[in-house]
């Protein structure tokens, strides 16, 4: 089939040339929404720390970390040999928990 031939450019009706401008208006609002979330999670990333964590925590012998979570003024660590070791925030070994498990 063969396209039919005009004599000047192909007018676009008004509804059409309005829908062009909407959407070339949400493409523009899309790429400033995304470039905003990515400047957003820049400086999030690059902000300190809300709780300071000590430089290092001395684990006993033998101990390996499994999990790690913190309060306010605490630092708890679970180890792999079912205990809670809560730390201060300083470093230092304040209690330790054992956990006993239900068979």
């Amino acid at each position: 089939m063969k396209a039919p031939e005009t004599d000047g450019p192909v007018l676009i009706p008004p509804e059409l040339k309005w829908l062009k401008w909407l959407v070339i208006a949400l493409a523009g609002v899309m790429i400033a929404g995304f470039l905003v979330l990515i400047a957003a999670i820049v400086i999030r990333l690059d902000a300190a720390p809300a709780l300071p964590l000590p430089e290092s925590i001395a684990l006993p012998r033998g101990a390996e970390a499994m999990a790690f979570t913190q309060g306010r003024d605490w630092i708890a660590v679970v180890t792999t040999d079912d205990r809670v070791l809560i730390y201060g925030r300083d470093g230092d070994l304040r209690q330790s928990m054992g956990i006993n498990r239900a068979e």
